[in-house]
């Protein structure tokens, strides 16, 4: 039986995935716990999945106005969806050109599936650059002063491979060409 549906839950179209971490927490800071984590792609041109996102933001900023924000919704809320024109580093990041972007964790396991719902168990299937469908979770927040609202990471559906991102090259691509060997 399906979950609830929720107004602050919802599922994306097809996005990119990038600094995907979805089989082992990470972090970068030792000062923070590890997190399962993704940032997801999302084409400008894809205005379903952004109508989803705010629509999920609104409910979310609505839940936290009471169980929040104490009866008031700030002026100033901090969002975690952003214009990859303009806020993203291009030079690092050439991929988010054209895109809107979200970053998102969870401290539990994403769940993993292909485009059939079978689990997928092999961590290097599921890797930045490929594209995937993905549930999560609006949610407010307020802490240490920040007060926004952001997107919790449920689970992912793998739909089909993409250029790797991060200058990491596939074996298979390394070694089609024979011409170099002596």
């Amino acid at each position: 039986m399906p979950a609830q549906k929720s107004p602050t839950r919802i599922v994306t179209d097809k996005v990119r995935l990038s600094y995907a971490h979805l089989f082992e927490p990470f972090t970068n800071d030792p000062e923070k716990e590890a997190r399962y984590s993704v940032t997801i792609l999302i084409p400008k041109s894809d205005k379903a999945t952004l109508k989803k996102i705010e629509d999920a933001q609104d409910a979310a900023r609505e839940e936290g106005k009471t169980k929040t924000f104490g009866g008031k919704i700030p002026a100033s809320l901090k969002y975690t969806l952003h214009d990859g024109d303009e806020e993203a580093d291009l030079e690092r990041n050439p991929e988010y050109a054209g895109h809107m972007y979200m970053a998102m964790s969870s401290k539990q396991r994403p769940g993993v599936v292909d485009a059939d719902l079978n689990p997928i168990l092999d961590s290097t299937q599921v890797y930045s650059g490929c594209y995937a469908r993905v549930s999560i979770n609006a949610f407010s927040y307020s802490n240490s002063g920040n007060k926004g609202i952001s997107f919790g990471l449920n689970n992912v559906q793998f739909l089909e491979d993409g250029e790797p991102l991060g200058g990491r090259t596939r074996a298979e691509d390394d070694f089609a060409d024979d011409s170099g060997l002596l």
